[in-house]
């Protein structure tokens, strides 16, 4: 199979592209790819430096004659997010991802495949690599742990990089030309509270699972209307809470922040006389949600199986709070942009919610192109569960990319891609985040585009990417650095 992968055209960028799917490389563990990066770039005899939060930077020279023309820095993120399906046995910080063909895609099984944002990469370090190619001087900037908190792009000094236009490679639809991209900020929510030890004589114990549902990317497909599995399950639980007499032992939805949760599991009790009404209750809302999503998600799976009883539950009091502001919470899309017709401008992800002894941690990403909609999305989400008693935090905001429809790179590579390919790119704003935005606070003078070839479900395990887009964003990149 790696044999398959690497001769796919152009070889040379699927050829990196299969490096990177050998390196466990999720966010926070970066040693490991980072030195794969270095060690490339001082074999081929490139100045390679690394800064101190681990982003690393190549620069190679102009080929001949064009010395004087502006330096392109090519930007891609090292980090993948890691997502499996249920019971699928993969280490992500051992094990290599298992890459396979399908046609004219490339996917990984029952994993996320990493091309978010691997082929970024793999692209840049081909154009480091070959000399065949016309262009200016150029660096590559490699950034670390950007799915989590995009730790390298805040990290980055003003004067490491010395690019007066930057190429993000870290689009997701080839044949487009971004300009800019959504903001974002996390909340972090939490319940404090003391176990409660009695459970009522007669009582049984039900673990519920939610299973199947698609995910996705919380920004990319956020506009595609996917279930949210903690959202499903706690309209549930609200109604068995209600009408069944359930309490709430133990909650787990969601595992990352900028990920749409695909799955959810809670325990409860109920009086053993109201099991069998229960059974009935979740097949009933399993074929609810199966029509509900009729079209968007086809494999939802909602089932219940008795369990040894918890040796506590979640106090009653906060049960309900937790259930009414989960409730009550926004969740997916918002509002759209007027400039940009059919592109979000902010929306709310319900990412986690998980119990442990003694606490409950509820984690959302807000997103959205504007500054004061961004906080006032949050405002409103904090004083869902403020009202609930919870304790609410912000963390991790970063301002959005600001679109320049008149920059001189835009117009370059609108002409470039249109002498290529016979048709005019669209020009547009994306709704996921990208380090455009926060690597333009250190550096406001530089010009920028984000390009990439079609990609599809990032952040979930049916994450896929187009073997023939790859070409052409290749073909792209070549004819933007000559005409540069």
């Amino acid at each position: 199979m790696s044999a398959e992968i690497r001769n796919l055209a152009p070889q040379a960028v699927w050829g990196y592209f299969y490096e990177f799917t050998q390196i466990p490389r999720p966010t926070g563990h970066m040693e490991a790819v980072t030195s794969y990066v270095k060690v490339f770039g001082n074999k081929l005899g490139l100045e390679t430096l690394q800064d101190e939060v681990g982003n690393v930077l190549i620069r190679k020279p102009a080929s001949p004659g064009r010395e004087g023309r502006k330096t392109v820095t090519l930007q891609s993120h090292l980090d993948m997010v890691p997502q499996k399906n249920v019971n699928v046995d993969h280490d992500f910080l051992k094990d290599p991802i298992q890459a396979y063909i399908d046609g004219d895609w490339l996917t990984a099984r029952d994993t996320t495949l990493g091309a978010d944002n691997a082929i970024g990469a793999a692209l840049a370090m081909a154009v480091l690599a070959d000399n065949t190619l016309v262009h200016g001087p150029v660096e590559t900037l490699f950034t670390v742990d950007e799915e989590v908190g995009m730790d390298g792009a805040f990290g980055l000094k003003p004067g490491f990089l010395k690019g007066d236009i930057l190429l993000n490679c870290d689009s997701e639809e080839e044949g487009e030309l971004f300009v800019g991209c959504a903001g974002g900020a996390d909340l972090n929510i939490s319940f404090q509270y003391k176990d409660d030890t009695f459970i009522p004589e007669g009582d049984v114990a039900v673990k519920l699972s939610l299973t199947g549902l698609k995910g996705g990317h919380s920004g990319v497909d956020i506009h595609l209307g996917r279930a949210n599995a903690n959202k499903l399950l706690f309209r549930f639980l609200k109604e068995a809470v209600c009408d069944y007499g359930a309490r709430l032992a133990a909650v787990e939805g969601g595992s990352l922040r900028n990920a749409i949760p695909r799955e959810a599991f809670a325990v409860i009790t109920i009086p053993g006389d109201n099991a069998e009404a229960l059974w009935e209750l979740v097949a009933d809302y399993a074929d609810m949600c199966q029509q509900e999503y009729k079209g968007i998600e086809e494999n939802i799976t909602f089932v219940a199986e008795m369990v040894d009883l918890p040796a506590t539950l979640i106090p009653e009091e906060i049960q309900d709070s937790l259930i009414n502001a989960i409730e009550g919470c926004q969740n997916g899309v918002i509002s759209m942009l007027h400039d940009f017709p059919g592109t979000v401008e902010s929306s709310s992800n319900l990412a986690v919610v998980v119990s442990s002894e003694g606490v409950i941690e509820v984690k959302i990403l807000v997103r959205s192109s504007s500054e004061t909609r961004k906080y006032a999305v949050c405002s409103s989400l904090e004083s869902v569960f403020a009202l609930a008693g919870a304790k609410v935090e912000y963390g991790g905001a970063y301002n959005g990319w600001q679109p320049n429809i008149n920059s001189p790179i835009l117009n370059i590579m609108l002409e470039t891609y249109t002498k290529l390919y016979g048709k005019t790119p669209a020009v547009k704003v994306m709704h996921a985040g990208l380090e455009c935005g926060i690597i333009q606070g250190n550096y406001p003078d530089m010009d920028m585009i984000s390009i990439g070839p079609d990609l599809e479900f990032p952040h979930s395990p049916d994450e896929r990417i187009n073997i023939s887009s790859v070409a052409k964003t290749w073909e792209f990149i070549k004819a933007t650095l000559a005409a540069i």
